[in-house]
């Protein structure tokens, strides 16, 4: 990935032409991802943050322009797997807005090349830009005879097939000219999204992160029926080639094809200027959540066909016609309920339930709402966020979501608040067990004090004993571990171990499992009864003890009999062994306390001999880094890693010395940026740090 990239003023030619070589293989990887094999490798922000730097540094350096610039392409080329249809007409992309003023200018380049007075009458047609799967359907004498995707631009799939069995696409046309080829989007609702990846889970299959993956993989199927099972939708927007004009504006073309049979969107106004576009915007962005389908920003054409025809084209993109898009990473949403999780350590977590929305690529549906004051407009110490703006149920939301970190709600808008709305009253008890839900002074969460009575805690903790990071049970997941709580087959981690001897017979006979899936199961659970101590430390679920303390505490004390015996020797702010623990680099008294006092509880004690009656338990020796380059040093690992999978870069890391972190910030010292880094590379690009590519890091370390 090299170095942060320099102001493009501050470039010199060399440097310019070098990162335009660069940009255009990004590009194109990307393009090829998104167009061609349905699957982003990059968030869509990121991506036009990508085009915008190629863009400027060509402004500046026009002679350094390359012959495959990305300005100039549109698309990707089309898969091998499907025949192909040159577009009689080219189908070209858009340019994009993303400010106020990127509409201004937008047009007042028009009115200059069409030499309009600032007062001369100019009008525009403005509609959603519907995020999906571009499409051309051509019909001669009314009958359909071809469709095919986009493709590069010039040439595109043929999916004629496929676009036959979408109910929105009428076969035959009564009135139309005797060529007319229509463009559109193919797209999925929301609805039908959210059914189709239930049906894809329940059948074992692949699920979609989003409509627009789930609609451009269903209309790409070499199988039709496979196409007509999906539920695909479609909305007119335009015309290619035509043997007659269908009218004289834009509008009046898409009330004409509206006329003849096809789904145009509703939403599509005409508007007198700037202004107008501008409301309309905004109108549509408000409703954007509520619509039923994704939309990605707002689409400005100007309405008489003429001026188009003077307007004409640039090399990708229309004169007379740009996208104003939304943020990526941003979308507001209606706050629809307040739901309490009670997590392993019996914290109350509050999680907001959202009218769904797509942001940054994927469908979100439900935000993290951290604790009582965040919901309450204030942080810990009491000091105002949002400007003391209060969260409450039926309040339109501002969500936000960067890269790969967990959806958060920004922000309220006040003036779209119900009037008889109140503000949220968070739980004194545990809404799992009833027990009081305490908030201990210095805290910010709320914890159940039920402890081992409370039948949340108790399913959290066995979800985290079998996660990847802990005993990675093949076969256990989530959903079949509230399955067996559920059942009463396994209310602690010993239960796993014993669980075929118990209850094989009947697991066997279960809806949905099988000799096979069960053998599986148990195979997986006998794989895992030899582990590593860091590991089984981890699964534990001991309070403030996460996987690098796990490490830490493993490293330190080599084996379970000696760490088991310092932590029972161990008494709290006094003894040797206290002593000893609190010395080990990373280990605060906070984290030892909570150590010691997991160990003294006689149930934990108990549910411990259990446990390791059942397990072989591997020794963990504290590795070598004389020599390292990366001893001492924090790394973050982002974006998809080709030579390694991230959990052997990870342990890699560590093994020669490092601190491998989730996040970035200013005490970072390497990130490792694959494709489809995201927000963690800009964060590090942002704070000038050292940035490598997977190659470079493995240079590094040998």
């Amino acid at each position: 990935m090299g170095p942060v990239r320099r102001a493009v003023e501050e470039l010199t030619s060399a440097q310019a032409k070098a990162e335009l070589a660069m940009l255009a293989r990004e590009i194109a990887a990307a393009d090829l991802a998104y167009h061609q094999a349905d699957a982003p490798v990059m968030p869509d922000a990121d991506y036009d943050t990508l085009k915008r730097r190629n863009a400027a540094i060509e402004a500046r350096f026009p002679e350094l322009k390359r012959p495959d610039s990305p300005s100039d392409r549109v698309g990707a080329a089309p898969s091998e797997a499907f025949a192909k249809i040159r577009h009689s007409v080219p189908m070209l992309s858009l340019a994009n807005g993303f400010e106020d003023a990127d509409i201004t200018d937008f047009a007042e380049r028009i009115r200059r090349f069409l030499n309009l007075a600032a007062d001369a009458p100019l009008a525009f047609t403005a509609e959603p830009k519907i995020d999906g799967l571009s499409l051309s359907i051509r019909y001669e004498n009314g009958e359909m005879v071809q469709a095919a995707t986009r493709g590069d631009g010039e040439t595109g799939e043929n999916v004629t097939a496929n676009a036959r069995t979408i109910a929105d696409i009428p076969h035959r046309l009564e009135g139309a000219p005797e060529v007319l080829e229509v463009r559109g989007e193919v797209y999925m609702s929301h609805a039908d999204f959210a059914a189709l990846n239930e049906r894809q889970e329940a059948a074992g299959g692949k699920t979609f992160a989003n409509p627009r993956n789930a609609a451009a993989g269903s209309l790409r199927q070499l199988d039709a029926a496979i196409t007509a099972a999906r539920p695909l939708r479609f909305f007119a927007y335009a015309w290619a080639e035509i043997s007659e004009p269908l009218a004289d504006t834009q509008s009046g073309a898409i009330a004409r094809l509206a006329a003849l049979g096809f789904s145009t969107n509703p939403l599509m106004i005409r508007c007198e200027g700037i202004a107008d576009l501008l409301a309309h915007y905004r109108a549509i962005e408000a409703r954007r959540a509520t619509l039923g389908y994704d939309i990605d920003g707002v689409v400005y054409k100007v309405d008489r066909l003429d001026l188009q025809a003077r307007l004409g084209f640039r090399s990708a993109t229309p004169r007379w016609a740009i996208a104003h898009k939304f943020s990526a990473e941003r979308a507001t949403t209606l706050l629809e309920a307040i739901e309490i999780q009670v997590g392993r350590t019996g914290a109350l977590s509050p999680v907001a339930r959202l009218t769904p929305v797509t942001v940054g690529g994927v469908v979100v549906s439900n935000a993290t709402l951290h604790n009582a004051d965040y919901i309450a407009g204030r942080d810990s110490r009491g000091n105002p966020i949002r400007e003391g703006r209060d969260i409450r149920v039926g309040d339109w939301v501002t969500v936000y979501r960067a890269g790969d970190v967990i959806p958060k709600i920004e922000d309220v808008d006040l003036t779209r608040r119900p009037a008889e709305s109140q503000p949220y009253s968070f739980p004194e008890t545990c809404p799992v067990c009833g027990s009081d839900a305490i908030r201990e002074p210095g805290e910010a969460v709320h914890r159940c004090t039920g402890n081992l009575i409370c039948p949340a805690q108790a399913v959290e903790k066995l979800k985290h004993f079998v996660s990847r990071d802990a005993f990675d049970i093949e076969g256990i997941g989530a959903k079949q571990v509230e399955a067996f709580f559920q059942e009463g087959w396994i209310r602690e981690p010993a239960d796993i171990f014993t669980l075929e001897v118990r209850h094989g017979e009947s697991l066997r006979k279960r809806e949905g499992w099988g000799e096979k899936s069960a053998a599986n199961l148990f195979r997986g659970i006998s794989e895992r009864r030899s582990i590593p101590l860091n590991r089984l430390i981890f699964g534990l679920g001991i309070r403030h003890v996460g996987e690098t303390a796990a490490r830490l505490i493993a490293r330190s004390y080599g084996s379970w009999a000696r760490f088991q015996m310092a932590m029972e020797a161990a008494r709290e702010h006094e003894g040797e062994d206290w002593e000893t623990l609190n010395n080990i680099d990373g280990i605060g008294p906070v984290m030892a306390a909570s150590l010691v006092d997991f160990f003294h509880d006689p149930a934990n004690r108990a549910a411990i001999e259990r446990l390791v009656a059942e397990l072989s338990i591997e020794d963990v020796e504290a590795p070598s880094t004389e020599g390292s380059a990366i001893a001492g040093k924090t790394v973050v690992f982002t974006g998809t890693l080709e030579k390694m999978t991230r959990a052997e870069a990870k342990a890699r890391a560590e093994a020669l010395g490092a601190k491998v972190a989730g996040s970035v910030s200013a005490r970072t010292d390497y990130v490792v940026a694959g494709p489809g880094a995201g927000s963690k590379e800009k964060k590090a690009r942002e704070l000038g740090l050292t940035l490598l590519s997977e190659d470079e890091w493995l240079d590094l370390i040998g």
